[in-house]
């Protein structure tokens, strides 16, 4: 009997009904890059602690410009001596140094004529104060990043900035990958006749750790029921998800659905109407999963980077948002059926056009490499014009 085929956001529903988050650690300030917060992070000071200089330049009283005004002297960057600046007077300021409280304005230094060695004159009207004042970008106890974050090198100076040391993540899923298929070698062999090599299983891995996940890679499996088991059942041991090539359509060696449901996994996703991947397996057994990609190189790349990042990145605590944009399709397309959901590899011009490449379907190796993002062309649209805006997925 034929499974039942679904759409991309069914199946997309489907892994954020079943990934479940799986715990929590602590982690060093610097090595929390990547990961997902697990917990709310608040100030424990001030941000600027100070009212502080943002040019260099004279701190003075607004009231007393254009000038002349006497220089005091000098406040340089990590220095908290004092000055009253009075009537006609100011002091020499560097950037970041605490401004004297009876200054409003700091002058940039580029505004300003020297008339001697201790006055100076404005020499532009108005202009801005020049001055962070204590607290405007963060107060104590403000709520600086939330739970749930996926930090970026930005959060890291956040979380610096208010002396979060360590800091409570999300455990990041350990991931085995592995390729089925007794036709493939592994690229340190020369394939013999009816051989070729294995190309998906390192392109998964490095998909993988671009994304910054510890994986794990347990190399090629032999089509046949018992090492595709034994394989699972010793992969399972030390990984909290398996990412596996082949071996998930309806052909007489496509054994990984039936020895996964012999495993007690439950079978979520079989068939999805998606071009690439239309055989896109997906199952739990309780706090494992396993997510089975077709065989062709095109396929797994765009199954992963489309339903495998959603696993993933909802395993270790947050979803994943695609980027995608609009652009104008530089020619006319057409395609022969259109039921289903295409992704295909694509140049964003410089001019910012979409321009299509030679593609030859979903076992063009070569395909990816001249690409630069992936057009969706959704169900049910078969042709478009010149001109006409498309969705694409920068890579």
């Amino acid at each position: 009997m034929a499974e039942k085929m679904i759409s991309i956001d069914e199946a997309l529903q489907i892994v954020r009904n079943n990934a479940e988050v799986l715990g929590i650690e602590n982690v060093e300030m610097p090595e929390a890059t990547g990961r997902v917060l697990a917990e709310d992070v608040f100030s424990d000071v001030n941000m600027p602690p100070f009212n502080k200089s943002a040019m260099d330049g004279f701190a003075c009283r607004k009231e007393d410009l254009p000038g002349p005004l006497k220089v005091l002297g000098e406040i340089p960057a990590g220095s908290f001596q004092t000055f009253t600046i009075g009537r006609g007077e100011c002091v020499k300021i560097m950037t970041g140094a605490p401004v004297p409280e009876s200054a409003d304005i700091v002058i940039m230094k580029e505004f300003v004529e020297i008339l001697d060695n201790d006055h100076i004159r404005y020499t532009k009207d108005g202009g801005a104060s020049n001055i962070c004042l204590l607290g405007e970008d963060v107060q104590k106890d403000d709520k600086v990043l939330s739970a749930g974050t996926l930090i970026r090198p930005e959060h890291i100076a956040v979380l610096a900035g208010v002396g979060k040391t360590t800091v409570d993540v999300y455990r990041r899923p350990k991931v085995a990958v592995m390729t089925t298929g007794s036709e493939l070698v592994e690229p340190t062999e020369k394939p013999s006749a009816g051989q070729i090599r294995n190309s998906n299983g390192p392109q998964m891995v490095a998909q993988l750790r671009s994304m910054n996940f510890p994986v794990q890679y347990s190399g090629i499996v032999e089509d046949t029921p018992e090492t595709t088991q034994l394989a699972i059942q010793n992969a399972l041991r030390e990984n909290d998800v398996i990412l596996l090539s082949g071996g998930v359509s309806v052909g007489d060696y496509d054994f990984v659905p039936q020895v996964l449901k012999e495993l007690g996994f439950t079978i979520l996703t079989t068939v999805m109407a998606a071009k690439p991947g239309k055989h896109t397996l997906f199952v739990r057994k309780g706090k494992k999963y396993v997510l089975g990609l077709p065989g062709n190189p095109v396929s797994s790349y765009v199954q992963l980077e489309v339903i495998g990042k959603e696993l993933f990145y909802r395993l270790m605590g947050t979803s994943f948002t695609p980027f995608r944009i609009k652009a104008r399709l530089a020619v006319d397309f057409k395609r022969k059926k259109s039921n289903r959901y295409e992704f295909l590899p694509v140049i964003i011009s410089p001019s910012g056009e979409v321009e299509l490449l030679p593609y030859h379907g979903s076992a063009h190796i070569h395909a990816l490499t001249g690409a630069n993002a992936l057009m969706e062309i959704p169900v049910g649209i078969s042709e478009i014009n010149k001109g006409e805006s498309v969705y694409v997925r920068p890579l």
